[in-house]
C-alpha cells in the first residue's frame, strides 16, 4: 500500500535584533520644536500572529529642562515590524503632532509644572512596552540684589532681593560675611507655581571685627540634582550708625554747614561790591 506523503509547510520567522543605543540626555533651557523629527527605521515584513517579536520603544529626549510657559517636542518611536503607531500619555497639554513609519512626535505646550512625566506606549504582537521621559520647568533668578547695609542701635540690617525665579519652593538664600555663612533660609514651604520675587531681611549685632567686611547674597535652586546658582555684588559693612537720631543730627549738621557757606559767600559778595563801588567813585 502506497503511503501518502504530504509536504509540510515551512514557517519562517524573521528575527529582528534590538538595534541602536539609548539616546543621550539633553539639558537645555528651552527646546524649539523640531519641524522634521527623525523617523525610526522602516517596519519590516509582517510577523505571524502570536509570534514573539523582539522590539524596543524609545522616547527622546529622556530629560528636558525648559523655561516655564515654553513648549517642547518629544519623539515616540518603536522598532516593531508590525504596522503599529506608538502613543504618548502625559498630563501636559498637547499641541501639534508629526508622524511617520513607527514614530510619532508630540508638541507639549505651555509647560508650567516644575516636573512632569511623559510615557510612550507601543504594542507589538500582543506585547506592550513603554519608555519614560521627564520634563522639568525652571527659570534662574533675573537678578540678586543686596541693599547697602543699615546700621542702627548697634545692629546691622541686610536686605536681599531675588527676582523673577521659578520654582520658588526649591530656592535657598544664603548671606555670607567675609566668605562665611552667617544666615540661610530654604523656601520649601512655598508651593506657588508662578514666577515670584523673594526678599530676605536679616538683622545681626555689629561687632568690631565686622567693620569693612564684604557681605554677599547667594540664591541657589536645588532641582533634583541640577543646581542653579546666582549671586549679588558685594557690599561693605560701614561704621556709620544710621539710627533716626543719627539721621536727624546728620541732616541738621548739613543744613547748618550749608547756612554757614551761604552767609560767608553773601558777606564776601557784599565786600566785593562795596570795594568796586568805592573804586568807581574815586575814578570819577
Amino acid at each position: 500500500m502506497r503511503s501518502l506523503l504530504l509536504p509540510l509547510p515551512l514557517l519562517l520567522v524573521a528575527a529582528y535584533p534590538v538595534g541602536g543605543s539609548a539616546p543621550k540626555r539633553q539639558a537645555e533651557l528651552w527646546l524649539s520644536p523640531s519641524p522634521n523629527p527623525s523617523p525610526s527605521p522602516s517596519p519590516s515584513p509582517l510577523a505571524p500572529l502570536g509570534a514573539s517579536v523582539p522590539f524596543w520603544v524609545r522616547l527622546s529626549p529622556e530629560l528636558v529642562e525648559v523655561a516655564p510657559g515654553r513648549s517642547v517636542w518629544l519623539n515616540c518611536s518603536t522598532s516593531c515590524p508590525l504596522p503599529t503607531k506608538p502613543s504618548l500619555s502625559t498630563q501636559l497639554r498637547r499641541g501639534r503632532t508629526a508622524t511617520g513609519p513607527g514614530w510619532v512626535s508630540y508638541e507639549l505646550v505651555n509647560v508650567t509644572a516644575w516636573s512632569s512625566i511623559a510615557r510612550c506606549h507601543a504594542t507589538c504582537a500582543g506585547e506592550t512596552r513603554q519608555a519614560i521621559a521627564r520634563i522639568n520647568a525652571y527659570k534662574r533668578p533675573r537678578s540678586v540684589i543686596l541693599e547697602p547695609p543699615v546700621r542702627a542701635g548697634g545692629r546691622y540690617t541686610l536686605r536681599c532681593h531675588v527676582t523673577q525665579l521659578f520654582p520658588v519652593g526649591f530656592l535657598v538664600v544664603t548671606l555670607r560675611r567675609g566668605g562665611r555663612v552667617i544666615y540661610f533660609e530654604s523656601l520649601e514651604r512655598y508651593k506657588g507655581l508662578d514666577l515670584a520675587n523673594v526678599t530676605l531681611t536679616y538683622t545681626f549685632r555689629a561687632r568690631p571685627s565686622d567693620l569693612w567686611q564684604l557681605v554677599t547674597c547667594h540664591a541657589r535652586l536645588n532641582l533634583d540634582g541640577l543646581v542653579v546658582r546666582s549671586s549679588s555684588a558685594p557690599v561693605i559693612l560701614a561704621a556709620l550708625d544710621w539710627s533716626p537720631e543719627s539721621k536727624a543730627l546728620a541732616f541738621s549738621s548739613i543744613v547748618a554747614f550749608v547756612g554757614i557757606l551761604l552767609a560767608v559767600g553773601t558777606a564776601s559778595l557784599r565786600r566785593c561790591l562795596a570795594t568796586r563801588s568805592r573804586g568807581a567813585l574815586s575814578a570819577s
